[in-house]
């Protein structure tokens, strides 16, 4: 696959809603992808520990963008995802980073597992899912394209 593409996936992300509002970073590589997210206390519950959906958002985030970054023509989907989690992310946390990665291929869905870690480097939670191809392509979505001059 090519830089540009992961460049275009990475646009993609940033411009997407929910991320100009949460605030995470993408970098996208070949099977591979990593999120960087922060933790502020309006991500929390009321436990002063991150709330368990950012744990999800994040892996299956990195794991999504892992899938399409050998799937140049069309946004792949979530198909199913599955989480365990393995502790408490706390309030005080500066960030998370989620790995994710292609573990398995077919002509029709691909797997991929991710691992979210803490600002401190501890695993926090796990997660694995199947990814299969839409029928949109990545050029109608927005933000997916060179950078606007």
């Amino acid at each position: 696959m090519s830089e540009t593409h992961y460049r275009n996936l990475e646009r993609m992300y940033s411009a997407a809603p929910i991320n100009r509002l949460l605030g995470p970073s993408l970098e996208v590589r070949d099977r591979e992808a990593t999120i960087t997210h922060p933790v502020r206390e309006d991500h929390c519950h009321s436990g002063q520990a991150l709330h368990g959906s950012m744990y999800f958002k994040c892996l299956d985030d990195a794991c999504f963008f892992a899938a399409n970054s050998v799937v140049e023509d069309v946004f792949v989907l979530t198909a199913d995802f599955h989480i365990r989690l393995l502790r408490p992310v706390l309030a005080t946390a500066d960030y998370v980073r989620a790995e994710g990665r292609i573990v398995s291929e077919s002509a029709r869905v691909l797997v991929c597992e991710g691992v979210l870690y803490d600002d401190k480097g501890a695993e926090v939670a796990r997660g694995s899912g199947s990814f299969m191809r839409s029928r949109v392509a990545l050029t109608a979505v927005p933000g997916y394209g060179p950078a606007a001059p």
